[in-house]
Protein backbone atom coordinates (compact mmCIF):
# COMPACT_ATOMS: atom_id res chain seq x y z
CA UNK A 1 0.00 0.00 0.00
CA UNK A 2 1.06 3.27 -1.07
CA UNK A 3 1.86 5.65 1.81
CA UNK A 4 1.26 9.25 1.59
CA UNK A 5 4.53 12.07 2.05
CA UNK A 6 2.14 14.53 3.31
CA UNK A 7 -0.96 15.49 3.09
CA UNK A 8 -1.86 17.90 -0.01
CA UNK A 9 -5.43 18.40 0.56
CA UNK A 10 -8.16 16.83 2.27
CA UNK A 11 -11.92 16.16 -0.08
CA UNK A 12 -14.45 16.19 2.61
CA UNK A 13 -18.36 15.26 1.59
CA UNK A 14 -21.64 14.69 3.80
CA UNK A 15 -23.69 12.22 2.04
CA UNK A 16 -27.74 10.99 2.67
CA UNK A 17 -29.88 8.82 1.64
CA UNK A 18 -27.29 6.74 -0.58
CA UNK A 19 -27.55 5.46 -4.38
CA UNK A 20 -31.87 6.23 -3.85
CA UNK A 21 -32.34 9.44 -4.10
CA UNK A 22 -29.55 10.75 -1.87
CA UNK A 23 -27.70 13.56 -1.71
CA UNK A 24 -23.36 14.69 -1.38
CA UNK A 25 -22.47 17.68 -0.37
CA UNK A 26 -18.52 19.11 -0.35
CA UNK A 27 -17.70 20.52 2.91
CA UNK A 28 -16.39 23.66 0.73
CA UNK A 29 -20.06 24.53 -0.79
CA UNK A 30 -18.26 23.94 -4.12
CA UNK A 31 -20.24 20.64 -5.02
CA UNK A 32 -23.88 19.12 -4.45
CA UNK A 33 -25.07 16.36 -6.62
CA UNK A 34 -28.76 14.29 -6.30
CA UNK A 35 -27.55 10.40 -5.93
CA UNK A 36 -29.75 7.93 -8.21
CA UNK A 37 -28.70 4.16 -8.50
CA UNK A 38 -27.38 3.50 -11.96
CA UNK A 39 -30.00 2.26 -14.74
CA UNK A 40 -32.26 4.65 -12.35
CA UNK A 41 -34.67 7.01 -14.42
CA UNK A 42 -34.95 11.12 -13.31
CA UNK A 43 -32.26 12.83 -11.63
CA UNK A 44 -29.10 12.55 -10.01
CA UNK A 45 -25.88 10.65 -10.57
CA UNK A 46 -24.55 7.49 -9.29
CA UNK A 47 -21.05 7.12 -7.23
CA UNK A 48 -19.30 5.24 -10.46
CA UNK A 49 -20.42 8.50 -13.04
CA UNK A 50 -18.33 10.67 -10.60
CA UNK A 51 -15.40 8.13 -9.68
CA UNK A 52 -15.20 8.09 -13.79
CA UNK A 53 -15.24 11.95 -14.04
CA UNK A 54 -12.56 12.32 -10.78
CA UNK A 55 -10.36 9.79 -12.31
CA UNK A 56 -10.28 11.05 -15.92
CA UNK A 57 -9.97 14.38 -14.58
CA UNK A 58 -6.96 13.13 -12.89
CA UNK A 59 -5.47 11.57 -15.72
CA UNK A 60 -5.57 14.54 -17.90
CA UNK A 61 -3.61 16.52 -14.83
CA UNK A 62 -1.14 13.99 -14.81
CA UNK A 63 -0.56 13.74 -18.24
CA UNK A 64 -0.05 17.73 -18.57
CA UNK A 65 2.47 16.82 -15.98
CA UNK A 66 4.01 14.41 -17.64
CA UNK A 67 4.40 15.94 -21.03
CA UNK A 68 5.62 19.48 -19.53
CA UNK A 69 8.53 17.35 -18.12
CA UNK A 70 9.21 15.82 -21.44
CA UNK A 71 8.72 19.30 -23.38
CA UNK A 72 6.01 17.88 -25.60
CA UNK A 73 2.64 20.30 -25.96
CA UNK A 74 -0.39 18.21 -25.90
CA UNK A 75 -3.79 19.34 -28.04
CA UNK A 76 -6.12 22.09 -26.27
CA UNK A 77 -9.11 19.66 -26.61
CA UNK A 78 -7.28 16.73 -25.05
CA UNK A 79 -10.38 14.77 -23.66
CA UNK A 80 -10.07 11.03 -21.86
CA UNK A 81 -12.96 8.99 -21.86
CA UNK A 82 -13.66 7.04 -18.56
CA UNK A 83 -15.72 3.71 -18.13
CA UNK A 84 -16.82 2.38 -14.57
CA UNK A 85 -18.90 -0.84 -14.36
CA UNK A 86 -20.17 -2.22 -11.20
CA UNK A 87 -21.61 -6.13 -10.87
CA UNK A 88 -21.20 -8.75 -8.33
CA UNK A 89 -18.47 -10.68 -7.01
CA UNK A 90 -18.27 -13.67 -4.85
CA UNK A 91 -20.13 -12.18 -1.76
CA UNK A 92 -19.94 -8.67 -2.54
CA UNK A 93 -19.97 -6.20 -5.34
CA UNK A 94 -16.90 -5.08 -7.30
CA UNK A 95 -15.70 -2.53 -9.92
CA UNK A 96 -13.88 -2.87 -13.17
CA UNK A 97 -12.50 0.53 -15.38
CA UNK A 98 -11.53 1.31 -18.84
CA UNK A 99 -9.64 4.84 -19.45
CA UNK A 100 -7.48 5.83 -22.78
CA UNK A 101 -4.89 7.08 -21.37
CA UNK A 102 -1.15 7.45 -21.77
CA UNK A 103 0.68 7.67 -18.24
CA UNK A 104 -0.98 6.56 -15.05
CA UNK A 105 1.91 6.74 -12.75
CA UNK A 106 1.22 10.59 -11.49
CA UNK A 107 -2.39 9.83 -10.54
CA UNK A 108 -3.08 9.30 -7.03
CA UNK A 109 -6.52 7.48 -8.31
CA UNK A 110 -4.45 5.32 -10.10
CA UNK A 111 -1.93 4.51 -7.20
CA UNK A 112 -5.06 3.82 -5.35
CA UNK A 113 -7.14 1.57 -7.39
CA UNK A 114 -3.56 -0.54 -9.01
CA UNK A 115 -3.73 -4.00 -7.78
CA UNK A 116 -7.32 -3.14 -6.12
CA UNK A 117 -9.94 -3.51 -8.99
CA UNK A 118 -10.21 -4.61 -12.14
CA UNK A 119 -8.25 -1.71 -14.29
CA UNK A 120 -7.50 -1.64 -17.92
CA UNK A 121 -5.35 0.63 -19.33
CA UNK A 122 -4.91 1.59 -23.26
CA UNK A 123 -2.23 4.17 -24.83
CA UNK A 124 -4.29 5.96 -27.22
CA UNK A 125 -1.94 7.64 -30.37
CA UNK A 126 -2.96 10.95 -30.97
CA UNK A 127 -1.46 13.94 -33.15
CA UNK A 128 -0.26 16.54 -31.23
CA UNK A 129 2.23 19.90 -32.13
CA UNK A 130 5.46 18.71 -31.59
CA UNK A 131 4.85 14.66 -32.25
CA UNK A 132 2.56 11.63 -30.78
CA UNK A 133 1.62 11.16 -27.55
CA UNK A 134 2.86 7.91 -28.04
CA UNK A 135 6.11 9.06 -28.91
CA UNK A 136 6.24 11.17 -25.77
CA UNK A 137 5.14 7.67 -23.67
CA UNK A 138 7.63 5.65 -25.30
CA UNK A 139 9.94 8.25 -24.00
CA UNK A 140 8.71 7.75 -20.99
CA UNK A 141 9.20 4.32 -20.50
CA UNK A 142 4.84 3.43 -20.87
CA UNK A 143 4.47 0.44 -22.77
CA UNK A 144 2.52 0.39 -25.78
CA UNK A 145 -0.44 -2.40 -26.89
CA UNK A 146 -0.58 -3.25 -30.07
CA UNK A 147 -4.34 -1.67 -30.22
CA UNK A 148 -2.51 1.96 -31.16
CA UNK A 149 -3.57 3.94 -34.57
CA UNK A 150 -4.08 7.35 -35.10
CA UNK A 151 -7.70 8.76 -35.17
CA UNK A 152 -9.44 8.53 -38.88
CA UNK A 153 -9.77 12.50 -39.58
Amino acid sequence: MIQLENIIYTAKTHTTGGRDQGTSRSSDGRLEVRLSRPGASGGGTNPEQLFAAGWSACFISAMKIAAGKMKVALPDDLAIDAEVDVGPTPGAYGLAARLNVTTDQLCPYSNATRGNIDVRIKLVSRMIRTGTVSEAASRAGIVRTPQLRSPAR
